[in-house]
């Protein structure tokens, strides 16, 4: 007799996982036979039913966990390592509601009920697009043809972030600041990206006369002068990274922590959180140095120079991300004049 199984309990006999795939595991002359089924759980199912000679109708099983599942190994792997992390968190909410349900069971009022009744706003309007990005994946797949129960649901009421750091609440923080996150706010300012673009940076992407980046979000390219305050803010970095105990190498990448590793976000978080305590500045957050970088840079040139900087691919994105953060700038009116006739009409 079999050992019994310790994980993987809704997978049928002689079917087991391994990794990212399904095997079907027969005893052939004293020894376990291992045939690969594929790493799709509905395909997997079929060929094991095959192979056992068993009806099996695919359909039956096409929950929105296969979905997910399948979503996971084949979508999520070739996104941004942050759109990983996001999607990676919001699938495992989303799995412990629908999971179980097959796809063709869930309808627009069930969407709207988890949408409306999720205590975070927000975060339930990211859940519900993702769910809608795998309920697609799953049509495409052949694993329902329903429509998308997300069509039509309106999603909670969201205010943008309209936070601008002024220049005094920015030198206060980075007096607060250790030396590799004093860098990484000058670095981030400067070059107007978000802040994985920024930790990612490696010293040969500095080439050319120009910093090289690809960004993570969007994948554009983009190439920025190393001139004025951020070409002394390069030679600064370059220059006096700390020394490095025995026995340690220094990573690639430009900015670097105490020990000449790289700094990952989840320290960024907590080393700004800490500054920003201490200098006494509230309600800002990292990336809203980038909102400052744009709203600062349209200021002093013009917008398509800020469109350029951030990366966006149209001006009025640009546009709608500055002046969501100090407003519009406009010309007062016009001199009020003794003698000016008044030619507005009467009704």
């Amino acid at each position: 007799m079999g050992k019994r199984r310790k994980k993987n309990l809704s997978l049928p006999q002689h079917m087991h996982k391994k990794g990212n795939n399904y095997y079907y595991v027969a005893r052939v002359d004293g020894k376990n036979k291992w045939t690969a089924l594929g790493n799709d759980l509905v395909t997997a199912r079929l060929e094991w039913a095959k192979l056992e000679n068993v009806a099996f109708n695919a359909g039956d099983l096409v929950t929105f966990d296969v979905a997910a599942q399948r979503f996971e190994f084949e979508v999520i792997p070739h996104l941004g390592s942050r759109t990983q992390l996001e999607y990676t968190r919001q699938l495992k909410k989303l799995r412990a509601v629908f999971g179980n349900v097959p796809l063709d069971a869930i309808t627009p009022y069930f969407i709207n009920k988890y949408v409306r009744e999720r205590t975070k706003k927000i975060a339930a309007n990211r859940e519900k697009a993702l769910f809608s990005t795998v309920f697609n994946h799953a049509r495409v797949w052949g694993y329902t043809s329903a429509p998308n129960p997300c069509a039509g649901v309106k999603g909670n009421k969201e205010t943008g972030r309209d936070r601008y750091i002024e220049d005094d609440e920015f030198c206060r923080v980075m007096e607060q600041a250790c030396q590799p996150l004093r860098v990484t706010m000058e670095l981030a300012y400067y070059t107007g990206q978000r802040p994985s673009d920024v930790l990612k940076i490696l010293r040969s992407d500095i080439k050319d006369g120009a910093l090289w980046i690809r960004q993570n979000k969007t994948r554009t390219p983009i190439r920025i002068e190393l001139e004025g305050p951020l070409l002394d803010i390069i030679i600064r970095i370059t220059t006096e990274m700390p020394p490095l105990r025995p026995g340690t190498m220094r990573t690639k990448h430009l900015i670097q922590n105490e020990h000449g590793q790289a700094v990952t976000y989840g320290s960024l978080k907590y080393r700004f959180a800490k500054a920003r305590e201490k200098s006494g500045v509230e309600n800002i957050q990292f990336r809203d140095i980038r909102a400052k970088s744009a709203t600062d840079t349209d200021d002093r040139s013009t917008i398509s120079h800020a469109q350029d900087l951030l990366g966006h691919k149209s001006r009025k994105m640009t546009e709608h991300y500055i002046k969501t953060r100090i407003g519009k700038r406009v010309s007062p009116a016009p001199k009020i004049m003794k003698n000016r006739s008044n030619t507005r009409t009467t009704t």
